[in-house]
């Protein structure tokens, strides 16, 4: 049964930023509690990540995916292989201008290889909200996130 989870926000940041963050993935780890490790495989020719290898953690339960991105001027959207954790796996961020902020969507849609009890996925979607939205948000106005980050 695919789980689904979405929240939005609004970051006080115009989404050329937020995208430049986000494409930062390297630096996903410091800003996502869910990240452990990333390694691009593979970028497109404007520099952003197109295949990725992520180690991620949720609630003690590691999982090791690869990840391919799509870039649009005002999204991006992924799709993980399948792994031993999970069958598959997609993610999208929308942006929306709104004045100098931008409202940011997150959906995230995955469906587990093992059924898992109601208070495990209610406690791994908040701790996976709150790391996509509210984790972004931190590294985009710190500044930090962009394609040149070291």
């Amino acid at each position: 049964m695919a789980v689904r989870a979405s929240r939005e926000i609004v970051i006080d940041a115009p989404p050329e930023a937020i995208l430049d963050a986000i494409a930062d993935i390297e630096a996903a780890p410091t800003w996502s509690s869910v990240h452990k490790r990333v390694h691009i495989v593979d970028r497109y020719p404007d520099g952003r990540p197109r295949r990725v290898e992520v180690t991620v953690k949720v609630l003690g339960i590691i999982d090791h995916e690869v990840v391919e991105y799509h870039w649009g001027r005002d999204w991006v959207v992924w799709d993980a292989d399948r792994t031993s954790q999970q069958h598959a796996q997609h993610g999208e961020y929308t942006l929306s201008p709104e004045g100098e902020a931008t409202r940011v969507r997150f959906d995230l849609t995955l469906e587990p290889s093992t059924p898992l009890p109601h208070f495990l996925v209610k406690r791994a979607k908040k701790t996976v909200l709150i790391a996509a939205t509210e984790g972004l948000r931190g590294f985009v106005l710190s500044g930090k996130g962009s394609l040149q980050h070291d």
